[in-house]
């Protein structure tokens, strides 16, 4: 048992080269990506906003995957689960190595990192497999520089490693009964790449260290690292100086936004008439300039001309979850569980309103094919915006139900982007500010927006809707949440027919 003795010393808090605070793993990458992130993290974290409910959602599922991975490995020891205090976690650590067993969150703590491991997989007489799962279909280079970081605290702690694996979600698995574990994740060993960033991470932690330890806020200037690999918490209050209508906002500006910010113009206003831009770009910096619309009249009446009576418009919503909670779903696959549909008769005639909203713990799929079928007319033009996302979720919809195919491939030819004319800026507003979405076009076109509703945009509705269907809460809340839910996937296709009806007014 040398190694384990190794171990237990290196662990105590007294025997390692003390740096107070530690990094953690998450941390260590918040370092990575930005040092000013960082320095907040230990001296402003009040300037820190907790997570969204869509980022929390995330952290959720994330966990959800780590305890279904748990099975793969029975017997396994949860170490300090109850506790996030350091030296209890050291402690726990250095008694469950003893055993042998797999160990769910151990902790270590070298050279002043701290990480806890998802899984550590014991391995002959002395050695263990380092195993980090992800709720993600692939491997990304921040998820090895993770396993890196733990690779290089584990090993320089004394535990001999044999393998880094990353457990990744198999993205072809379907769910048919049960989940099971052994085909839902796809192991990737990853020692080699690991082996390779664990040899730098020493000196990222004491570059690091030292960022920490300074008195002030290190100067960053905001770049594409404020996003990559994720966007950072500190975005909105490092990038508040900029102007409303500026060059981040570029339409598909990509590299050539950066370009301009480095060379010291922030304002689409200021980017100067010799610089090369796209034809769009072109009309978004005129916008800018002017505060007035770009309007394409001719290529407008165009698309309008092309609506046939009676009009139906259509928006769906969905949810998608890492663990498929359905037969026949694959991990993160997108399940319809609400429609709206306002038909427009003939012109000036009021909307008629159908709608349907899943009920119960079932799959929803079915009855949304079959209400669909019998509220769609069977002429006329079907509006949605952004066409691609509800023909693929018919389409996967008729895969997992043939019985629907004839009639989707009659109903699919009289399907219109309202999208196409504001991604080609036949209309462009400056308060659109570089986006052809929805949410952006409704407001500067229409003046109507989703200010007044309790549900405001799509991510948000996904999460309610599992909230008050999958989660314990009362049937008043329940109610109230499918209130809200109808309210806005309502609004969407109000929207496109304010949306429609305005663009008629445009062009005369």
């Amino acid at each position: 048992m040398r190694g384990v003795s190794i171990i237990c010393d290196r662990l105590s808090p007294s025997a390692n080269a003390q740096r107070d605070p530690y990094i953690s793993k998450s941390k260590f990458l918040w370092g990575r990506q930005c040092p000013k992130l960082l320095w907040h993290a230990y001296h402003a974290k009040h300037l820190i906003p907790e997570p969204d409910p869509n980022q929390q959602a995330i952290f959720d599922q994330g966990h959800e995957v780590g305890q279904l991975a748990k099975r793969l490995f029975p017997g396994g020891i949860e170490v300090a689960e109850v506790t996030k205090d350091f030296d209890h976690v050291l402690q726990q650590t250095r008694q469950a190595l003893r055993s042998r067993r797999p160990l769910f969150e151990p902790g270590f703590a070298f050279n002043g990192g701290f990480a806890r491991a998802d899984i550590l997989n014991p391995v002959g007489d002395d050695q263990w497999d380092l195993v980090e799962v992800k709720s993600s279909t692939s491997v990304k280079d921040v998820n090895l520089l993770d396993v890196a970081f733990q690779a290089y605290v584990l090993a320089s702690a004394g535990l001999r490693l044999r393998r880094c694996v990353l457990m990744c979600i198999n993205p072809d698995y379907v769910r048919r009964g049960d989940i099971d574990p052994s085909r839902f994740f796809q192991p990737q060993d990853v020692t080699a790449e690991a082996s390779g960033l664990s040899r730098q991470i020493e000196d990222q932690l004491n570059d690091l260290a030292k960022v920490i330890g300074q008195p002030a806020c290190p100067e960053m200037r905001i770049g594409p690292h404020c996003d990559s690999p994720y966007t950072c918490p500190l975005h909105d209050h490092c990038w508040s100086f900029l102007p409303a209508q500026n060059v981040t906002t570029l339409y598909r500006g990509g590299k050539k936004s950066w370009r301009l910010f480095a060379d010291g113009i922030t304002g689409l206003a200021d980017i100067p008439a010799h610089y090369r831009l796209t034809a769009n770009q072109t009309i978004q910096r005129r916008a800018a300039i002017s505060g007035q619309p770009h309007l394409d009249r001719p290529a407008l009446a165009a698309f309008l001309k092309r609506l046939e009576y009676p009009i139906s418009y259509l928006d769906f919503e969905t949810f998608a979850t890492a663990i498929p909670p359905f037969d026949g779903v694959r991990p993160f696959q997108q399940i319809p569980f609400q429609f709206s549909l306002h038909v427009v008769r003939s012109a000036g005639a009021e909307p008629e309103h159908f709608g349907f909203l899943a009920e119960g713990r079932v799959d929803p799929r079915p009855e949304f094919m079959r209400q669909l079928k019998t509220v769609i007319s069977s002429a006329g033009s079907i509006v949605v915006y952004n066409a691609s996302f509800e023909t693929n979720r018919i389409a996967e919809c008729c895969d997992f139900l043939p019985e629907y195919r004839s009639w989707y491939r009659q109903l699919e030819p009289r399907i219109v982007d309202l999208l196409l004319p504001f991604r080609g800026f036949r209309y462009y507003h400056p308060a659109q500010r570089g986006s052809a979405s929805m949410k952006a076009v409704l407001p500067a076109l229409t003046g109507r927006g989703y200010e007044e509703l309790e549900i405001q945009e799509g991510g948000t509705a996904s999460l309610e809707f599992l909230r008050v269907t999958f989660g314990e809460v009362s049937d008043q809340e329940r109610q109230r949440v499918r209130r809200a839910l109808e309210q806005y996937c309502g609004q969407d296709t109000l929207g496109m027919i304010w949306i429609v009806d305005d663009l008629w007014r445009l062009i005369g």
